[in-house]
């Protein structure tokens, strides 16, 4: 199975420092198991899985995994897959501006608002 992942990096300004994270896209048909060797193959501190939410009207459900074992919850993984996810978006719709990221988690649902900058870096908080 092949399937798209993105290497980012996460709470920086400048490529190839602040927090590495590594995020797959649509990750609905592998197992805990194929998640977890593909986490521990990237071998970052946490490694993002992106399936479909249970809610249609959330943006996606994600998994977290280290190497070791999953996570119900972490702060990088949590705003780098939900700045990608309101990036990916607006270049799909020709947009920019202001987005709302709803990322369905093993702690439950997480709202997070992105600033996307044309030509800058976009920033994110998490309530």
């Amino acid at each position: 199975m092949r399937l798209a992942f993105y290497s980012l990096d996460v709470f920086t300004e400048h490529r190839y420092s602040g927090n590495p994270l590594a995020v797959v896209l649509g990750a609905d048909g592998l197992s805990d198991a194929e998640m977890q060797r593909v986490a521990r193959e990237f071998n970052l501190s946490e490694t993002v899985f992106v399936l479909k939410p249970a809610n249609p009207a959330h943006s996606a459900k994600i998994r977290i995994f280290t190497p070791s074992k999953e996570l119900p919850f972490a702060g990088h993984p949590t705003i780098g897959t939900a700045v990608l996810l309101a990036e990916l978006n607006a270049n799909h719709n020709g947009g920019s501006g202001d987005a709302i990221v709803v990322l369905e988690q093993t702690v439950g649902t997480l709202r997070v608002g992105v600033k996307l900058r044309d030509g800058a870096v976009s920033f994110a908080e998490c309530d």
